[in-house]
């Protein structure tokens, strides 16, 4: 149904997303992960930027069929996201990050379960 890549690219999604829940659950919150400047914050954010450049891939290649499945308020904000940590490091709210990883990732991550099963 949909190509080789982009299932791929939603299985990396899927993967970072696993990533950020094993490093939440490290530090035993968000909040104490995000605290940790040099370990906790870097990864998540990291993650956060790789989860946002799979959009993006996806959308620049025209799979936009696979793309449907996601809240397009999700993939621009991810998005947006990267480009905040990417032009102003220091400056990311990280009120916003721990929403998005309470809040977004989880409704990402049914997303990607419910693309790859179809598949």
């Amino acid at each position: 149904m949909y190509s080789k890549k982009a299932l791929s690219r939603i299985a990396n999604i899927q993967k970072k997303i696993g990533f950020i829940n094993d490093v939440t659950t490290e530090y035993g919150s968000v909040h104490h992960a995000l605290e940790d400047e040099a370990k906790g914050r870097a990864a998540i954010l990291m993650h956060l930027t790789s989860i946002a450049e799979q959009f993006d891939k996806l959308l620049h290649s025209g799979e936009l069929e696979v793309l449907s499945h996601f809240d397009k308020q999700d993939i621009k904000g991810s998005y947006d996201l990267r480009n905040f940590i990417a032009h102003d490091y220091e400056g990311v709210d990280l009120f916003i990050v721990e929403d998005v990883v309470k809040e977004r990732l989880p409704v990402i991550l049914e997303a990607t379960q419910k693309v790859l099963r179809s598949n």
